[in-house]
C-alpha cells in the first residue's frame, strides 16, 4: 500500500489476544478522532506476529466490536502474520548493511542484564563482537552503538533515548523464527504510508528503537503521540493478563462516552444516554488532542 495523497494516514494495529476492552478502545478512539479530524485516513492492521500468543478468534471479536462501537477503516485489514516475507527481506537489508548480528543467548543467560523501562532485558553485547565457540546463533539483534534518539511527541512532549542504555542491541528475529514487533511495525508503518501514530504510552519506551531502525533501513519517521494508558485501580495496565473486562457490545455507547471522558474531551452529560452515532457526531466536531492527559497513565474513570 502506498500514500494516496493524503496529509495525514493513521492507523490502530490491536494484537489479537483477547477481545477488545477499553484500553484498547481508549487508543482506538484517539487515533481514529485524530485521523477523522484532520481530513486523514484511518487504517486498521492486526499485529498477529506474535502467532503463540493471538488467535484467529480474538481478532474476530476485535473486528466486531470495532464495527459494534461505531469505527470505519479505510481500505482491508492488514494482518502481520501474512506479511513474513515482507520483514524477511528488510531484515536481509540490514544484514547486507552490517547493521545486524547473530546472538546466541538464551532468556536465562540475560535474566541478570538490566531492565529497559518497557521490562525488557538490556542486552549486554556478549554477541556483538562475534558468536561464541562453539554456539549457534539463536536470534539476531540490531547493533544500536552509541545512537541517540529524540524526537517531540505530540502528548508526551520531548523524549530524549541513549539507546545503548536504555535498550541495548534489541532483537529483530527471534529464537523461534518469528520476527520481532519493533521490525514488524516498523516496516509496516512505512509501506502504509503511515504520517502520524497516536497510540498508547506503554508503547513510548520503544518509539526510540522503531525511529532508529527506521533511520537504518532509510525509511520515513512519523509524527508521534502517546496516550496515557488507562490502568486498574492497582495500578496495572488494562489487559488480557490483568483480567481486563471486554467492551459490551450489546451498550457500547457507554463505553464509547468513558474513553472520550479518558481522554479528556469533556461530552456533556446528556450524551451519557444518547446513542452511538450521536457520540460520534459529537465527538468529531469538538475532538481536541490538545485536552488529551499528558501523563503516561491514567486509573480508568
Amino acid at each position: 500500500m502506498t500514500n494516496s495523497g493524503f496529509a495525514y494516514r493513521g492507523r490502530f494495529a490491536p494484537s489479537p489476544t483477547g477481545p477488545l476492552h477499553f484500553g484498547s478502545l481508549v487508543a482506538a478512539t484517539g487515533s481514529f478522532l485524530e485521523a477523522r479530524t484532520r481530513g486523514g485516513e484511518w487504517l486498521l492492521r492486526m499485529e498477529d506476529v506474535d502467532a503463540p500468543r493471538c488467535s484467529a478468534a480474538a481478532a474476530s471479536e476485535i473486528l466486531r466490536a470495532l464495527e459494534a462501537c461505531g469505527f470505519a477503516w479505510d481500505g482491508e485489514v492488514v494482518w502481520q502474520s501474512r506479511r513474513t516475507e515482507t520483514y524477511a527481506a528488510a531484515l536481509e537489508r540490514l544484514k547486507a548493511a552490517g547493521r545486524v548480528f547473530p546472538c546466541a543467548c538464551t532468556r536465562r543467560e540475560l535474566a541478570d542484564s538490566a531492565i529497559a523501562p518497557d521490562g525488557a532485558a538490556i542486552y549486554p553485547g556478549t554477541c556483538r563482537q562475534g558468536l561464541p565457540a562453539g554456539r549457534a546463533a539463536r536470534a539476531w539483534r540490531l547493533r544500536v552503538d552509541d545512537a541517540r534518539v529524540s524526537f517531540d511527541d505530540a502528548i508526551q512532549g520531548r523524549i530524549v533515548s541513549d539507546l545503548a542504555s536504555d535498550a541495548g542491541d534489541f532483537i529483530l528475529l527471534r529464537a523461534d523464527g518469528l520476527f520481532a514487533y519493533q521490525l514488524a511495525v516498523v516496516v509496516d508503518d512505512a509501506e502504509a504510508g503511515i504520517t502520524h501514530v497516536v497510540r498508547g504510552a506503554d508503547l513510548l519506551a520503544s518509539t526510540a528503537r522503531q525511529i532508529f531502525l527506521q533511520q537504518c533501513l532509510g525509511l520515513p519517521t512519523p509524527a508521534y503521540a502517546h496516550l496515557p494508558v488507562a490502568v486498574n485501580t492497582a495500578g496495572e495496565k488494562l489487559s488480557k493478563q490483568t483480567r481486563a473486562a471486554a467492551v459490551d457490545l450489546s451498550r457500547p455507547a457507554p463505553a464509547l462516552y468513558a474513553a472520550l471522558e479518558f481522554l479528556g474531551q469533556q461530552p456533556p452529560p446528556e450524551l451519557s444516554s444518547a446513542a452511538v452515532n450521536e457520540l460520534w457526531n459529537w465527538a468529531k466536531e469538538n475532538w481536541q488532542l490538545a485536552r488529551v492527559p499528558r501523563g503516561p497513565a491514567l486509573p480508568c474513570l
